[in-house]
């Protein structure tokens, strides 16, 4: 049975999301009757493909549309929002998604990589939210949402750059929630564990290489072995908690890290 979230006629930006978990909460969110600006790196035919797909999909009303800012860059972060402010009016909803990982051992981590991953996965949630704010307040009304990591609250071996920022995420969403808690916008962070998506495709690659086994024993033993009930997140729970803070139920939920991952930060 479809839940109806009263979420018709917002707007929302979603970064990162050409493919993997951004792209699922980026439909979700369509399917609900708002209109979405997409954002990441790709193919621009299969992007465009990808967004046709998504528009034909939607909810009566909602627009679908992309903007390729590089979010490693403030000023083009700053023309994102500047981009879905003036291409549909207002600014309901950031879902801070964007993200890259690397593996490797402290001593070998490559400085451009380190850069790179903070840049991205810390540094681009403060400058879109920075941006976004101003338009929520003058809305009377907004719902940011980080997506963080089961590794922004526990950390892993290899990791370091991506452990650092995914905390720093959760730092900065506790912070900023505190700052507009009494005008009408909540914060709040989304902590997932292993999604099947492209990147923890990528990981598993990665971290066999740096430990030196198979790939079937990295999934086993490895990327699902902190996850008590041994399955995957799956997208549709994700976006189920996305549609749920959003949306008006969500309204007390503020400054909250919130773990969607099977048990594994329990212990």
């Amino acid at each position: 049975m479809a839940v109806d979230y009263h979420l018709e006629g917002q707007a929302a930006v979603v970064t990162g999301s050409t493919s993997g978990i951004g792209q699922a909460m980026a439909a979700a969110l369509t399917a609900q009757g708002v209109s979405v600006v997409l954002n990441g790196f790709g193919e621009a035919a299969r992007i465009e493909a990808d967004r046709a797909a998504m528009q034909a999909r939607a909810a009566a009303g909602a627009k679908v549309l992309y903007h390729g800012a590089d979010m490693t860059r403030p000023a083009e972060i700053a023309e994102l929002i500047a981009f879905a402010t003036s291409e549909l009016g207002r600014l309901d909803i950031l879902v801070n998604n964007a993200g890259i990982q690397h593996v490797a051992p402290v001593d070998e981590f490559p400085d451009e990589k380190w850069a790179a991953i903070l840049a991205i996965n810390l540094s681009s949630v403060f400058h879109a939210t920075k941006h976004a704010l101003p338009i929520m307040k003058a809305q009377g009304r907004g719902r940011v949402v980080n997506i963080a990591s089961a590794h922004g609250l526990v950390a892993s071996p290899f990791k370091s750059a991506y452990v650092a920022a995914k905390h720093g995420v959760v730092g900065f969403t506790k912070s900023c929630a505190l700052e507009v808690a009494r005008q009408g916008i909540t914060v709040n962070a989304i902590c997932p564990g292993y999604v099947k998506t492209p990147l923890v495709e990528m990981q598993i690659g990665d971290q066999a290489k740096a430990r030196g086994i198979a790939p079937e024993r990295v999934v086993e033993e490895v990327i699902l072995a902190a996850q008590p009930n041994k399955a995957f997140v799956e997208y549709d729970q994700l976006a189920g908690l996305l549609l749920y803070l959003v949306s008006d139920l969500g309204a007390s939920t503020t400054g909250a890290a919130l773990s969607i991952d099977g048990g594994w930060t329990a212990a």
